[in-house]
């Protein structure tokens, strides 16, 4: 917002009140002063709620802001796609390394979904451990990438082999005794590469033997280095990947069946010896570039945060101005007015580009490799921008009344779904403890929620039906009734509801729109000045002051 000289009305007492900041000014001894002081603050209103146009042809005052939004927009919007990109090259560079890695080590495997892959005899499990050693040592003989083994200190890192079991136990299921020890003691080996076993039994070779029956896990950890040539093809500095491979062989369950998953943590680190014609040069020009969205976010906060202050300083005024000149009480919502939530939007926005234009210079520098955080950042900022876009379309009155009818829909809005959102979290409950060991939808918490929300949308209704097992006829009878109960309640009603709340409100804003009522006491007191923007009244820059609240 511009600059707000601060008015202090002149009343004809100054007998301040010990519990009032303003002078308690009679409204019976108002002297013809003070009904120009009136004017003067209507018509100072009157501005502060004028858009950047109108202000421009009222003071003749360029809207340094609104161009400063557009060309954040623009700036904003290119330095995310620049990070799309290269972050895209990144996340598929990891994702082929994993597929790559589970082919590489896992014995047999077929790209299929993580849980079924499992083994089920002693003889397996031996085996394919023994298989991941060997692929390990023999690993620069077997794949077609770029991979090789870590080095520190010029010393080769070994594999790591370790396993969990109890301390002690003795388990007897035909006689349905078992006596064990809770605490967990862990074994591991090292093993490194370029080594050769000459027998495949693990306990021979490396001493290494499993009592499956205190047996909790088999954890395998071993790291792989690689350089990903797609950032050298973009004229990108080159990015060298540490992968830190963990294979889990999980017995917890001791039910049988041995799940078998590989996780792969990823290390980015800069190259220490590189060469790739320019390449530095438009590197530098990121970090310019990135350096010109840090400088123009920082200015557009500090404008944002003045104008935010100067409503604040405002709406004080407002509030001691009418409780002195015509002793009514301003409520809340009509000091709300004066806090612009598009300024709030824009300053929330610009800090959180601000942060991550910060992350992303430290990551094209290899400093940082927070990848995540910075994505969550510049991605969250860049749709606040593009949502703060609404505001400029708001000065058209087609438009505006979207704007308004959301706004005043949202309290309502809220309210319902917190009551809805009760209804709901009572049928996630009973869905997860019912209906969870029949349903694999509704086996956790999480995918019960899930599944509800996309019921509520129209999705897999039929499969959800379908899937249902029927072993107990009880819990199948129960399960249609509690599909059918909630497709209903919230299909039909709950939406139903929600829908006309959000249409009621649009219908009354548009309404008062046609007939122009004026829903608050400040904006009928604005409504009074008939001063254009462009009459010449609000060039005068210094404007009578008052003792009576200041």
């Amino acid at each position: 917002m511009d600059d707000l000289e601060p008015l202090v009305p002149q009343g004809p007492a100054e007998e301040r009140s010990p519990n009032s900041h303003c002078t308690q000014c009679p409204i019976s001894s108002q002297s013809p002063g003070d009904s120009k002081v009136v004017e003067d603050f209507r018509r100072r209103l009157k501005y502060f709620f004028m858009n950047p146009c109108e202000k421009y042809r009222a003071r003749g005052r360029k809207p340094w802001k609104l161009m400063l939004q557009i060309l954040k927009i623009a700036i904003i919007t290119f330095q995310l796609v620049s990070f799309g990109l290269s972050n895209e090259m990144m996340v598929t560079f990891k994702e082929e390394n994993l597929i790559v890695f589970k082919h590489l080590f896992l014995k047999e495997y077929k790209d299929q979904r993580v849980d079924r892959y499992a083994v089920y005899t002693k003889t397996d499990v031996h085996d394919h451990i023994y298989y991941i050693i060997d692929r390990f040592i023999n690993l620069q003989n077997l794949t077609v990438g770029n991979h090789a083994y870590e080095k520190i200190e010029g010393e080769y890192t070994p594999l790591t082999l370790c396993q969990e079991f109890f301390r002690k136990g003795s388990i007897s299921p035909g006689n349905d005794t078992f006596d064990i020890d809770p605490h967990v003691d862990k074994e591991c080996i090292s093993i490194y590469p370029l080594e050769q076993l000459e027998d495949k039994t693990l306990s021979r070779d490396i001493n290494f033997s499993l009592d499956f029956k205190r047996l909790l896990s088999v954890n395998i950890y071993l790291t792989l280095k690689a350089i990903n040539l797609q950032t050298v093809r973009h004229h990108e500095l080159p990015d060298c990947y540490d992968f830190s491979i963990i294979i889990m062989f999980d017995n917890r369950a001791h039910s049988g069946r041995i799940k078998i998953n590989l996780e792969n943590n990823v290390g980015i680190n800069e190259c220490k010896d590189w060469n790739v014609a320019s390449t530095s040069g438009k590197n530098n020009h990121l970090l310019l570039f990135d350096s010109l969205v840090i400088l123009a976010c920082f200015t557009s906060l500090v404008l944002c945060t003045r104008s935010v202050c100067k409503g604040s300083q405002l709406q004080f005024h407002y509030t001691a101005f009418f409780h002195t000149y015509f002793g009514k009480t301003v409520s809340w919502s009509e000091r709300m007015e004066f806090v612009n939530g598009w300024y709030i939007l824009i300053i929330v926005s610009d800090i959180l580009t601000i942060a991550g234009s910060a992350l992303k210079i430290g990551i094209q520098t290899k400093d940082l490799t927070n990848y995540d955080v910075c994505s969550i950042l510049l991605g969250t900022s860049t749709m606040l921008v593009w949502v703060g876009v609404i505001r400029y379309l708001g000065f058209f009155k087609k438009y505006n009344i979207l704007i308004l009818a959301l706004r005043a829909a949202f309290p309502n809005v809220i309210r319902f779904s917190c009551c809805a959102g009760l209804i709901y979290l009572g049928y996630c409950f009973c869905g997860w403890i019912v209906l969870g060991p029949y349903h694999e939808k509704f086996r956790t918490l999480d995918k019960v929620t899930q599944c509800l929300f996309s019921l509520i949308n129209g999705d897999d209704l039929y499969s959800t039906f379908q899937k249902m097992r029927e072993k107990r006829y009880m819990v199948w009878l129960f399960s249609r009734l509690y599909l059918y109960s909630f497709l209903s309640l919230f299909i039909y009603m709950v939406l139903s509801l929600f829908i006309a709340l959000i249409t009621d409100t649009y219908e009354t804003i548009k309404q008062h729109q046609k007939d122009r009522v004026l829903v608050s006491q400040l904006q009928a007191f604005v409504a009074e000045c008939r001063d254009q923007p462009d009459s010449g009244k609000y060039k005068i820059d210094k404007e009578p002051t008052c003792c009576c609240f200041g």
